[in-house]
């Protein structure tokens, strides 16, 4: 509590420091639980819904959802140049206008083709509006107590689906999940649209000089092999996070217990990814960014190691799920900070993108990819024992990524 109430207090009003945009701050908390509930976390609540009214596959409808992760994944290199260059507000402003157009046509798909078209245009929606637009605005805004503004946002994110789930679900129950689609559209507009175009309007920074052991710019960290064994650990690592998220469930079932009991046990794990990030500023000061990243990855593999072997009692259960969301929590700011630790912030929007786009990739085929392998390997335990040992390999591969000290 006290590093909550830490980090409150330094980063409400720009910790302290009059040259950063006072709205920025509150408006980006405002629109990353709004974007991330409304163009995210609403369509697995609508989902069954979808199916049963259109009699599209879920399968299908599904796929049409990963394949807009994917282009988020793919759009966000080029966003990430253009941050870097023009700023935050235009991509923005932009990317809400995309996601309210993208759930209209969502809503009035009259076939699957159009369906696709929709979720493909939320895909772009998703690049410009999600967490990395926020955080290279934050980064260059906030440097160089960006760890601070992050959490903020990260925290507010978190909360995305404990708004918009049961929102949805309320709405659904009243309506048809098409009109629902349409009221979320303008949700959507009137909360994000305007905060993106007013509050993002304060003068771009220019970019600040790479640090003293990066030399080459961009392109030259882009080539290094510490760059690429990065992309690799955050690739792995997303594969095995966002697979342990989407079987947990039927992990569960399969060892005998209730829907009720496994939804539970999915819950506190987003409990324990908002404790998590509050606890990483006080993690980022006691370790370095390499023993930092080893560390994270590698006890969130025991975790899911844990939930590979222990059948119970349900309480200890209980107790894993949190540990492991909190890992979760910890690992998105870890993301978030990587190429600031390393490279410094001259370039972060181009190099995040780079960084994160195969991580993205393989957390929008992760839930797929994992149902498939499940049935091959004999069940969930031995698919969330494969997951650990994926993990594992991504903490090794962290030991090739250390920040280089400067000359001298």
């Amino acid at each position: 509590m006290t590093d909550l109430n830490t980090l409150l207090d330094g980063a409400a009003t720009g910790t302290g420091d009059r040259s950063r945009p006072r709205a920025v701050l509150p408006a980006l908390c405002l629109t990353q639980i709004t974007s991330w509930g409304i163009v995210y976390y609403a369509f697995p609540v609508l989902n069954p819904a979808i199916t049963a009214g259109t009699g599209w596959s879920a399968g299908s409808t599904t796929a049409a959802f990963s394949a807009a992760l994917v282009v988020s994944a793919l759009a966000g290199i080029y966003v990430g140049r253009v941050l870097d260059h023009r700023g935050p507000r235009t991509v923005m402003t932009v990317g809400s206008v995309l996601g309210v157009l993208s759930l209209l046509l969502v809503a009035a798909a009259p076939n699957l083709a159009v369906f696709l078209v929709g979720w493909l245009l939320a895909g772009a929606a998703m690049a410009t509006t999600f967490y990395q637009p926020a955080f290279a605005a934050l980064t260059r805004w906030w440097a160089p107590d960006h760890v601070r503004a992050l959490t903020i946002v990260t925290l507010a994110g978190g909360l995305a689906s404990t708004v918009f789930a049961p929102l949805t679900a309320l709405l659904a129950e009243r309506m048809s999940w098409r009109a629902t689609y349409v009221v979320l559209a303008g949700i959507l507009a009137v909360l994000t649209i305007p905060a993106h175009a007013l509050a993002l309007k304060a003068p771009w920074p220019p970019a600040p000089e790479s640090p003293s052991h990066v030399t080459g710019g961009s392109d030259a960290v882009v080539r290094s092999r510490a760059f690429w064994m990065l992309a690799a650990t955050f690739t792995l690592s997303a594969f095995a996070m966002y697979a342990v998220v989407i079987g947990l469930v039927p992990l569960l079932l399969e060892r005998g217990y209730t829907t009720t009991q496994a939804a539970w046990a999915l819950g506190v794990g987003g409990a324990g990814q908002t404790l998590g990030r509050t606890l990483y500023a006080t993690l980022a000061r006691q370790l370095g960014v390499t023993a930092r990243t080893v560390t994270l990855i590698g006890l969130g593999g025991l975790t899911t190691a844990a939930l590979a072997t222990v059948v119970g009692p349900y309480a200890l259960l209980i107790a894993v799920s949190v540990l492991a969301g909190v890992i979760r929590g910890n690992l998105t700011l870890l993301q978030a900070t990587s190429v600031t630790d390393r490279w410094g912030s001259a370039h972060y929007g181009r190099l995040s993108g780079l960084l994160g786009a195969p991580a993205h990739a393989a957390a929008a085929l992760a839930p797929f990819a994992g149902a498939v392998l499940a049935g091959p390997l004999g069940g969930y335990p031995a698919l969330f024992a494969l997951l650990s040992a994926l993990s594992v390999i991504a903490a090794a591969t962290a030991l090739g990524t250390p920040r280089l000290a400067s000359p001298g």
